[in-house]
């Protein structure tokens, strides 16, 4: 009887912490994730996008012209008027202006005076550059970004994406001496050619464009487009 009991009283007790294991299970997957808090960015309504040169934290000095150059045509297609990022750069060395730590710094009141647009983007590169692996040789991009109203300096948006070739990359045959080879051209590859460009186009899309999860809301000059796959 006793040995009965034992046996039952371990049945329930396991019963019951399948039961516990499979609420947490089921919490955690239908719990959609936090959506963004965008009522100062649609009380402000800004239409035009100033973008600064990012501030580079990776080692890999190609990060800041690599990844300038893909963030206008993300917000420029969610409706936003975007000055010339090349006209912006040629203003701020006309005034002392160096280095995008120091672009950073200015102050958004005199931004607005310079530029006269309603907001600011502000872009950090965490990762830019080719990593090689033991049996792999791919290129990341890992950004993080601000948008800022020049007219009170309330953060309005944030957001942040990631992107690496390896998403592009089928199977390699030839087995392990194939993924090694491929492994050494790819790094060799990388590190004559800006291999990271494009995939900076590709995170620029993802952290700015109307339509993905971490995009900006459209522009008043937005047009209807189908939400990206």
């Amino acid at each position: 009887m006793n040995r009965r009991l034992s046996f039952r009283s371990f049945r329930s007790y396991l019963a019951a912490g399948f039961g516990v294991v499979a609420l947490l299970i089921g919490g955690c997957a239908t719990n959609p994730p936090p959506k963004k808090d965008l009522t100062a960015f649609q009380a402000a309504k800004p239409a035009s996008i100033l973008i600064l040169p990012p501030v580079n934290e990776s080692p890999d000095v190609l990060a800041l012209p690599g990844v300038l150059s893909q963030l206008a045509l993300p917000l420029a297609e969610s409706g936003y008027y975007v000055p010339s990022v090349a006209l912006v750069e040629e203003t701020l060395k006309a005034n002392g202006v160096q280095t995008p730590a120091e672009a950073h710094a200015i102050e958004p009141s005199k931004l607005r005076e310079i530029f006269g647009t309603d907001a600011v983007l502000y872009t950090t590169v965490k990762r830019y550059g080719s990593t090689y692996r033991l049996l792999s040789s791919d290129a990341v991009v890992e950004l993080r970004a601000q948008i800022r109203d020049l007219r009170n300096n309330e953060l309005l948006w944030e957001g942040r994406a990631t992107a690496s070739s390896a998403e592009q990359q089928g199977q390699t045959q030839g087995g392990l001496a194939g993924l090694l080879i491929r492994a050494v051209v790819d790094q060799i590859v990388g590190t004559l050619t800006d291999r990271s460009h494009p995939v900076a186009g590709i995170a620029s899309l993802r952290m700015l464009k109307t339509g993905f999860p971490e995009g900006v809301p459209p522009g008043p000059r937005a047009r209807a487009m189908p939400s990206p796959r």
